[in-house]
C-alpha cells in the first residue's frame, strides 16, 4: 500500500519441491537451489531453502525423510512460513485482487498512520472479499519487503519504487530543501545567522551550522565551533528542518569536503590575506581562494553564488559556478558591479541610505534605518554583511516583505549574533565586545568605531598561536593607529606559542603607535575585561576582543547588570 492505493499484490508460498519419483528430498532442494536467482540473504530476487532441523521436522509430519524419494508431482513443504528470506516464492496477483480487499488493506494502513507499509493476509482467494471467505489481516509492516513485487518468482513485476516515489515527492518534486552555504574570512558567523533569520522570518524550520554550534528551528543541538560538514550533515538528517543555512569553515573543508552534494546558494564575503595562512600547506591569499570557492563549484545550475565584487579574487569565481552570480558591493560604479549590472544580471548595492538589490529594470530597496544591525549605516562591515544576507535570500526565492521584516527584527545583540559587535553600555562608556581575530577583522572594526562618537578609545586583546607572526604583529598596528590604551592579555590556550611570546608580538606591533598613550599586560581575559572596565569613564568607548566568546559575553553582561542596578 502507498498513500491511499494499493500498487502491488503478491501470493507467498513456503518454500517446496515436487517430486519426480527419482530424486531424493535433499537432491530435489540442491536442484532448487542451483537456481541463479537464488543466493544467500535480501541480495537476489529469491533465498536458498534452508535444509536445516525445522526442514527435517516438516519432512518428518509429512511421513518423509531427506534421502526419501517422493512420487512424481507430490508437493513436498519444507516450512511452515512462505517467507523469501527462507527460500518462499512470490507470484504475482495484483490484477486478481478483489476492489473490496483492497480498500481493507487501505484502511489498515490508514488506521495505523502508515503511508507506505505492507500489508499481510491470510485468505482462501483474492478474487472475493475477506468478508465472504475465512480470510483476514494479520500484519502491517512499517518496513516492507520490495523484492516480490520487483522480482516475482512467477508472474509481471510491479515498479512498487516508482509508486513510493511519486507519493513522496509528488507534481514532480525532488524532496530537496534550500541549502545555503557561507565562507570567507570575516563576516561568516553573521551573514549566517542573518540569512537563518530571514529564512524562520518566512515560517521555515531551520538549521543552522556556525562556529559557535549546531541550531534546529531556534533551538541550540550542540555547542563549540561547528563549522564542518558532520555538522552540516546532523542538520540534513533532522526530520524538522525545511531549509539549511551552514557555515562553511576552512579546517572541515580540509578534513572530510561539505556536507552536501550542492547548494541552491554559496556565499562569499572576502578572502583576506591574515588568517589562515601558512596552515596545512596553504601560503597564499590565491591557495585560500582555491579551498574557499569549493562552495561556489558546488551550487546547483538552478542556483546562485553570492559574490563580493568588491574583492577581485572573490569577485574572479564567477568562472567557477556552475549556477548565476549575485554580486554586491557597495559602489555600485564599481568596475565588476557595473558590467554585471549592464548585461541585467542581479546586484546588490547601497544607494542614498538604502541597500538595493536590482535586476534590468526591477529594484527592491532597504533603508539602512531599517537595518538594526547597520547603526543606519555607519557600522560598515554590517552593512556588507547585510548585502549579502540579502542576495542569499534573493537567490533563494524569499518573499521581499519577509525580507524586510526579518531585517528590521535581527538585533545585533549577545543572543542573536554572540562576539558579533555586541554593543553594551557600562557606567555611561561604550563597551563593544567582538570576535574579531585577523588584520583584516581590526581594520573593519576601526572603521566601525570610529564611526561611533567617544572622549577615549581603549581595546582589549589577545593574539591566536597558530597564526604567522606578521599576522600577530600587524592586528595590534593597526589598532594602535586608533585607540588611546591597550589591554594585552595571554590567550587560555596558547596553540603552540611558548609563555608570553603572543604578547610579545603584541607588544611589537604597538612600537611607534601614533596614539597610544598607556599598555597593559595582565594574565587572564576576565581579569583583562574588570582592568579595563574599571579605567571607564562617561563617553569613553571600549572595544573587548573576545577569545572564549561565550563565557566572556557572559562575565560582561553580569558587569554590566550590576552596573545598571541602583543602591537602595
Amino acid at each position: 500500500v502507498v498513500g491511499d492505493r494499493l500498487v502491488a499484490a503478491a501470493r507467498r508460498d513456503p518454500p517446496q519441491v515436487a517430486g519426480d519419483g527419482v530424486h531424493t528430498v535433499r537432491e530435489l532442494v540442491n536442484i532448487v537451489n542451483a537456481d541463479p536467482r537464488r543466493g544467500e540473504g535480501h541480495a537476489t530476487a529469491l533465498t536458498k531453502i534452508r535444509f536445516d532441523d525445522i526442514a527435517l521436522g516438516c519432512l518428518a509430519v509429512q511421513g518423509l525423510q531427506a534421502d526419501s524419494v517422493p512420487a512424481k508431482g507430490r508437493r513436498v513443504v519444507l516450512r511452515n512460513n512462505a517467507n523469501l528470506s527462507t527460500g518462499g516464492t512470490a507470484t504475482d496477483v495484483t490484477d486478481d485482487v478483489h476492489p473490496e480487499i483492497a480498500a481493507r488493506a487501505v484502511a489498515a494502513a490508514q488506521m495505523i498512520g502508515l503511508d507506505i507499509c505492507g500489508v499481510d493476509v491470510v485468505c482462501e482467494t483474492m478474487l472475493k472479499p475477506l468478508e465472504d471467505q475465512a480470510g483476514g489481516i494479520v500484519e502491517v509492516n512499517a518496513a516492507p519487503g520490495l523484492r516480490m513485487h520487483l522480482s516475482p518468482s512467477y508472474g509481471h513485476a510491479r515498479d512498487v519504487g516508482q509508486a513510493v516515489i511519486e507519493d513522496m515527492y509528488p507534481d514532480g518534486g525532488d524532496g530537496r530543501i534550500p541549502v545555503v552555504a557561507v565562507t570567507g574570512t570575516n563576516g561568516k558567523t553573521t551573514t549566517v545567522r542573518l540569512i537563518a533569520h530571514l529564512f524562520a522570518s518566512s515560517g521555515l524550520r531551520v538549521g543552522m551550522t556556525n562556529t559557535d554550534g549546531v541550531y534546529v528551528n531556534g533551538h541550540q543541538t550542540d555547542s563549540g565551533d561547528c563549522a564542518g560538514p558532520r555538522s552540516a550533515r546532523n542538520v540534513l538528517a533532522h526530520p524538522d528542518v525545511d531549509a539549511a543555512v551552514f557555515e562553511t569553515a576552512r579546517g572541515g573543508v580540509l578534513r572530510e569536503g561539505l556536507g552536501f552534494d550542492r547548494c541552491q546558494v554559496a556565499v562569499v564575503t572576502n578572502v583576506g590575506a591574515g588568517d589562515h595562512l601558512g596552515l596545512n600547506y596553504i601560503t597564499t591569499v590565491e591557495d585560500l581562494a582555491v579551498l574557499k570557492r569549493v562552495i561556489v563549484q558546488n551550487v546547483a545550475e538552478t542556483g546562485y553564488a553570492v559574490l563580493n565584487a568588491a574583492d577581485p579574487i572573490v569577485a574572479d569565481m564567477i568562472h567557477n559556478c556552475p549556477g548565476e552570480v549575485i554580486y554586491f558591493a557597495q559602489d555600485r560604479q564599481q568596475p565588476v558591479m557595473a558590467t554585471h549590472r549592464a548585461q541585467g544580471r542581479r546586484v546588490v548595492y547601497v544607494d542614498n541610505g538604502a541597500v538595493v538589490a536590482e535586476q534590468g529594470g526591477f529594484s527592491e530597496r532597504f533603508e539602512l534605518s531599517g537595518i538594526p544591525i547597520t547603526r543606519n549605516g555607519q557600522i560598515g562591515f554590517q552593512v556588507e554583511n547585510a548585502m549579502a544576507a540579502i542576495a542569499a535570500a534573493w537567490g533563494a526565492g524569499l518573499a521581499w516583505d519577509t525580507v524586510r521584516r526579518g531585517l528590521a527584527s535581527f538585533h545585533n545583540d549577545a543572543h542573536n549574533a554572540p562576539g558579533r559587535f555586541n554593543v553594551m553600555e557600562y557606567r555611561g562608556a561604550t563597551v563593544i565586545a567582538d570576535y574579531g581575530h585577523n588584520p583584516d577583522a581590526m581594520r573593519a572594526l576601526v572603521q566601525a568605531v570610529e564611526a561611533l562618537p567617544a572622549q577615549r578609545r581603549s581595546v582589549v586583546i589577545s593574539g591566536a598561536g597558530d597564526r604567522r607572526d606578521q599576522d600577530i604583529r600587524e592586528q595590534t598596528q593597526i589598532l594602535g593607529k586608533a585607540f588611546d590604551e591597550v589591554v594585552l592579555y595571554q590567550d587560555v590556550c596558547q596553540r603552540g606559542r611558548a609563555d608570553g611570546e603572543v604578547i610579545g608580538l603584541l607588544r611589537e606591533g604597538l612600537a611607534g603607535a601614533p596614539r597610544v598613550r598607556e599598555v597593559l599586560e595582565i594574565r587572564g581575559e576576565f581579569n583583562a575585561i574588570d582592568a579595563a572596565l574599571e579605567r571607564l569613564q562617561p563617553g569613553d568607548l571600549c572595544l573587548v576582543l573576545v577569545d572564549q566568546v561565550e563565557a566572556a559575553l557572559a562575565h560582561l553582561q553580569m558587569r554590566t547588570r550590576q552596573e545598571a542596578v541602583v543602591p537602595a
